[in-house]
């Protein structure tokens, strides 16, 4: 296990191994998060394909101008090349959130790092020629600043609000069975068993442009925000993820735990959670598009 406080809590992010931290003490008053992450490649697989990354904010001034950042992919295409389109992604992320311009509003920010990943993975696949066909992954991140969280995503791997031991879902899946639910074309009961459920309508790097779903929520202290590759979720149904994060406070044990059910009940694909608890929030207004401390 790697342990990260403080300012070393950044330099930490890949596909294996697991990590927790908590940001570096500042006013009691300011956005506290406390977070874990972990990846497994299952019982079938041989390698692992998920790719996970953080940016965490070191001094106050950062974590107002900036916040805290979270991604997680889930690569395609077999032969390495799932692993490559994964990494490719998440470390654009994470470059393009660390050298963002202060204060720059989340969801703009997210969508247009999401849009920078996708031109890395269609290209990186175009510069590996014939190897490089069918190179895609999907995305979901979210960012934290404030009271509030903005979460971006593409593809299936999926982001939950875990509030009161209740888990909520933020993202819809981008699969040709998500496409039929919303259509009212299926049931979300019989898209769970579809034939298409894995299969995506959209990812990264398929296309030079990707249509980004964005969305902003309000966090409370307690909320523990879940993102994860269809791996777990295809295989832990919600209500067992809150469940397991409610009877385990330390983020680390849940995600150990969650990984091993998921393993325990399917195992044949690749399984990645990260966890991120809200201590505590900075509760905010905005006035003529400025933000201003609420008391």
């Amino acid at each position: 296990m790697n342990e990260v406080t403080g300012s070393t809590a950044g330099r930490f992010h890949g596909a294996a191994g697991s990590v927790r931290g908590s940001r570096p003490t500042v006013q009691s008053s300011m956005l506290q998060v406390e977070f874990a992450q972990l990846s497994d490649s299952g019982k079938v697989r041989e390698h692992n394909e998920d790719y996970l990354g953080y940016v965490v904010p070191i001094t106050p001034s950062e974590a107002r101008t900036r916040g805290w950042f979270f991604a997680l992919a889930d690569g395609v295409g077999g032969h390495a090349q799932g692993e490559v389109a994964s990494q490719a992604a998440v470390e654009t992320l994470l470059a393009g959130f660390k050298a963002a311009a202060a204060g720059e509003p989340l969801a703009a920010l997210l969508g247009r790092l999401v849009q920078q990943a996708n031109t890395r993975v269609f290209e990186t696949a175009l510069a590996a020629g014939r190897s490089g066909a069918g190179m895609a992954t999907t995305l979901v991140c979210c960012s934290l600043r404030f009271d509030r969280v903005v979460v971006a995503h593409v593809g299936d791997s999926r982001c939950y609000l875990i509030r009161r031991g209740h888990a909520t879902p933020l993202t819809r899946d981008h699969t040709f069975a998500g496409e039929q639910v919303r259509l009212g074309l299926l049931s979300a009961k019989e898209a769970a068993d579809a034939p298409t459920r894995h299969v995506l309508s959209r990812s990264l790097g398929t296309e030079l442009l990707v249509n980004v779903d964005t969305s902003e929520h309000s966090v409370l202290p307690g909320d523990v925000l879940l993102l994860c590759s269809d791996g777990l979720h295809g295989a832990v149904n919600a209500s067992e993820m809150a469940a397991i994060v409610r009877e385990h406070a330390d983020l680390e044990t849940a995600a150990h735990k969650l990984l091993s059910l998921a393993n325990q009940k399917d195992g044949s694909d690749n399984s990645s959670v990260q966890l991120i608890r809200v201590r505590s929030v900075e509760r905010m207004g905005t006035y003529r598009g400025l933000p201003y401390r609420l008391r």
